[in-house]
């Protein structure tokens, strides 16, 4: 099964939101994993405001993001007002509960973190876990990544309730480059997003390429 082992970030900062993540893709089980992409992604577009960072299987992950940016279109189609970050938090989560207590073979397993402005200018944060809940962020998270406990030691040390979004590109790339340092399942780029009263910008995208002495 091809999976997302990844690094994800986000950090909610006093003038916006701050979203990281990895680009590797691994296959294989406990006793043997390959890397199969290096520049896988993480980070996706659902709608123009609204953007989600995944970890998991990445059938289920495309699938997800399809399906949820796919509702929320025809949501807006339907009401005529623009889908707020909490209505495409709680959708997914909704989706994720369901589709891992349907019988299969092959489980679903997604983690999302989704952060987004509204029409009024607020940008937030929400994570849903693998079992389906949806919880608003107020300061930051890594969902179940693989490298999660590296990102999380990090910020407890690092983070305050005052950090800017400049502050927070650097805070994120810190974060994932110290994951990749030791998860095995994270690796080879880094991309960081900001979302702000003035939209979704694409701060950061790096390649990691191996050095060889």
């Amino acid at each position: 099964m091809l999976k997302s082992g990844t690094s994800i970030v986000g950090i909610v900062c006093k003038d916006g939101v701050v979203l990281g993540a990895d680009r590797r893709s691994t296959a294989g089980g406990e006793g043997m994993s390959i890397v199969m992409k290096k520049n896988k992604q993480k980070i996706r577009n659902i709608t123009d405001h609204i953007i989600a960072s995944y970890t998991g299987s990445v059938s289920d992950i495309e699938l997800a993001n399809k399906v949820l940016s796919a509702e929320l279109r025809l949501k807006e189609l339907k009401t005529h007002a623009r889908p707020t970050v909490a209505e495409a938090a709680n959708l997914l989560a909704i989706s994720t509960y369901r589709n891992i207590r349907t019988p299969s073979m092959v489980p679903s397993i997604v983690g999302t973190l989704i952060a987004g402005v509204d029409e009024d200018g607020k940008a937030s944060l929400f994570t849903i876990e693998p079992a389906g809940s949806a919880s608003e962020v107020t300061d930051f998270d890594a969902n179940f990544s693989s490298g999660m406990p590296y990102i999380l030691g990090l910020l407890e040390k690092q983070y305050h309730k005052d950090v800017t979004v400049k502050e927070a590109i650097e805070l994120a790339k810190d974060c994932i480059k110290s994951a990749i340092e030791r998860d095995s399942g994270s690796g080879n780029g880094i991309d960081v997003f900001t979302i702000t009263k003035d939209g979704i910008q694409h701060a950061v995208s790096e390649e990691i390429i191996p050095q060889y002495k």
